[in-house]
């Protein structure tokens, strides 16, 4: 089906106006055009998108879902015209690159000198992203294209592992486990777990390590929302973290000891964005990811070895 951009904007008017005369008025058409332009687009889609009686108008399940839908559309669309009058003019065009913490750890300054090289027209916006939300603005569009880790909930994402970090737990310099060097998850199952606060199930359940439990649940679990708090919690000694091995070179604290955990698979890292058909400035970017990536066998092999590192 080719459903215009037109008949989307008149859509929208009507949800958003939930009258026929109304949304006409505000869009400069007959109210009979309107009726008319609406009946058809619920036919191209084969279901009724709203409910009409003699004294109200209002959204069907599905008139819901594909309102979303348009609102999503028309605000790419005019978002790229936008970009496109720009760069006719020789202005900058901008990519919102949303990151979790760490990003792409030592591949991302090459990622992001890479993607410079191929396009230098465009101007690169970076947000960071908290423990609440796992995919860096992709859910809410807030960002064009983002550094993720894995697992967590990706329905709907087009994803591009680049690698698989080892795991480690987190404890304080006085626990009992802290003499050790490596660690089995059977050693962890008993002790309190600090964990970020966040809605996306995936993502907890792996730091949580749900899948060893067997549907019990940890004595405790201490809710952060952010990789600094989470460091304080463990370092007071009220709870353990797993977390990447990258926390060793990125985020050490003198009251945490870092221990390899042997038996929790890793965690992937992936550059990630929403449409399978990405605007040429995203899918620049996910090439110049995949390219590093692949040139860079030495910095890939510090990322992945770090767990047994000292």
């Amino acid at each position: 089906m080719d459903v215009n951009l037109r008949r989307l904007r008149l859509f929208v008017a009507l949800a958003e106006e939930l009258h026929f005369t109304r949304a006409a008025a505000k869009l400069f058409v007959a109210q009979q055009s309107l009726s008319r332009q609406i009946a058809e687009l619920e036919g191209e889609l084969g279901t009724p998108l709203l409910r009409r009686t003699s004294r109200r108008v209002e959204l069907t399940p599905a008139g819901e879902v594909f309102l979303a839908a348009a609102h999503e559309v028309l605000d790419r669309f005019d978002r790229g015209v936008t970009e496109a009058r720009g760069v006719g003019r020789g202005e900058q065009v901008t990519l919102r690159v949303g990151f979790v913490v760490g990003a792409a750890l030592e591949l991302t300054t090459h990622i992001l000198s890479e993607f410079a090289r191929r396009r230098p027209e465009a101007r690169v916006e970076l947000h960071e992203f908290g423990f609440a939300d796992p995919l860096a603005g992709l859910a809410g569009a807030t960002t064009d294209v983002a550094f993720i880790r894995l697992p967590s909930s990706t329905h709907g994402l087009v994803v591009t592992p680049l690698f698989t970090e080892p795991c480690v737990v987190g404890v304080s310099a006085a626990h009992p486990l802290s003499r050790r060097d490596r660690v089995r998850v059977a050693d962890l199952l008993d002790e309190s777990i600090a964990v970020g606060r966040t809605d996306d199930g995936v993502w907890r359940d792996f730091w949580t390590l749900a899948g060893h439990r067997g549907g019990t649940r940890p004595p405790r679990l201490v809710e952060t929302h952010s990789q600094s708090e989470e460091a304080e919690v463990v370092a007071a000694g009220m709870a353990c973290c797993v977390t990447p091995a990258a926390a060793r070179r990125y985020s050490p604290h003198p009251g945490v000891r870092f221990i390899t955990i042997e038996d929790h698979r890793g965690s992937t890292v992936a550059v990630a964005h929403r449409s399978p058909r990405p605007n040429p400035l995203v899918a620049s970017f996910v090439d110049a990811a995949r390219a590093v990536r692949d040139r860079e066998p030495g910095i890939l092999r510090t990322i992945q070895g770090a767990a047994g590192a000292v």
